[in-house]
């Protein structure tokens, strides 16, 4: 058990039989009544985020997750297979498990399967990735100065907002968590 007055950002919990993370908390304290935590959670087995507001002091139960090493092998049909990178056992995960993380993922990346016990959660990626462009308008002679941005399609077909320097073929680093452009990698 854990006190909801420890909570930390990434801390997973088990609250009503589910299994949530911490996304966000804030420890309120207001002037009439008593103290609370105001958190969002996101739940581990459908996605959904949820907002939730605890009693100070209160306990939840604490989640074990484990974090295995897989490397993405390939698409086959409406599954993807995964690797385990110490045994060479092989994991299918459906697409609805892996729908959004599909934008960043390419063959043979190294990413990290969430397992709560024996049941696969889903797929932790790293913070960035690096990914080709495939198409995009080429940029014209005088538009950096303007700071502004186009789009451009990567070979994972993740569409991006760019700066006008960028070409096709050129590898950018894009951030995970919310898929903008970083640099070039």
């Amino acid at each position: 058990m854990i006190s909801v007055n420890n909570f930390k950002n990434g801390l997973t919990i088990l609250v009503d039989g589910e299994i949530w993370r911490v996304v966000e908390f804030q420890h309120v304290k207001p002037g009439k009544g008593s103290a609370f935590v105001r958190s969002k959670l996101k739940n581990l087995r459908s996605g959904a985020v949820q907002e939730k507001t605890f009693r100070a002091g209160e306990k939840v139960e604490r989640a074990q997750i484990d974090n295995k090493k897989m490397q993405y092998l390939y698409a086959d049909g409406t599954s993807h297979v995964f690797m385990d990178m110490e045994t060479y056992e092989q994991l299918e995960l459906p697409e609805e498990r892996v729908k959004q993380e599909l934008n960043y993922l390419k063959e043979n990346m190294v990413v990290s399967i969430i397992m709560y016990g024996s049941e696969t959660l889903g797929v932790e990626l790293p913070n960035t990735v690096d990914l080709e462009v495939k198409a995009t308008e080429p940029g014209i002679k005088g538009d950096t100065a303007s700071g502004g941005s186009k789009p451009a399609t990567l070979e994972t077909g993740l569409v991006v907002q760019v700066p006008f320097f960028i070409n096709e073929g050129d590898v950018l680093t894009i951030n995970t968590q919310d898929g903008s452009y970083i640099s070039r990698a």
